[in-house]
């Protein structure tokens, strides 16, 4: 696991985006609070996640998810950001802070799969390729993405998912299933 960095204020959003903006592939996901009634809408994201091998930034979309820098980075297609069932996180992020991400690589979609109509899942991505067995805690997976202040597990949910899709990106360029 990486270190997990909680960008805060608009300087470390600054900061972090400075960073970002210098890899060529990034590990991608958001986090929105979870809807249980009928007919409620999401008003997500909450969390938006990006990762580096070395480490994982954490942007807490009311305090930073307006920040010019992110913006950037997210509308770059210079910098590819690599993610598991992107579909929803990017209509979340056009409809909440008309952001429109360019440089996107849903590996749900592009990673070989057994039937042609069926997407690949992270769980699935991560035994296939890591050898592992991922857990993802419905505990977690359920919480409030929304809270002023995130839990240790929050942050490590968080912080695994969007570093996951980058390591598993890298070894399916390794073992040829992806192109550059």
């Amino acid at each position: 696991m990486a270190n997990v960095i909680v960008v805060d204020t608009a300087d470390a959003a600054a900061e972090a985006c400075r960073q970002l903006l210098a890899e060529p592939v990034l590990g991608f996901d958001t986090e929105s609070k979870p809807t249980f009634a009928k007919g409620e809408v999401s008003t997500g994201p909450h969390l938006i996640q990006l990762a580096t091998d070395a480490r994982a930034w954490l942007f807490p979309v009311r305090l930073t998810g307006s920040h010019p820098a992110l913006r950037e980075l997210l509308e770059s297609p210079q910098v590819l950001k690599v993610g598991f069932g992107l579909g929803s996180d990017l209509a979340q992020l056009r409809a909440k802070l008309s952001i429109e991400a360019k440089g996107i690589l849903d590996l749900s979609q592009a990673l070989p799969r057994e039937a042609p109509n069926k997407t690949l899942g992270a769980k699935t991505a991560v035994a296939r390729y890591l050898g592992r067995r991922m857990q993802k805690s419905k505990h977690v997976t359920t919480s409030n993405w929304g809270n002023p202040r995130l839990n240790e597990r929050q942050m490590l949910y968080a912080a695994n998912d969007a570093q996951v899709a980058l390591r598993v990106y890298r070894l399916a360029l390794a073992a040829g299933d992806l192109k550059r």
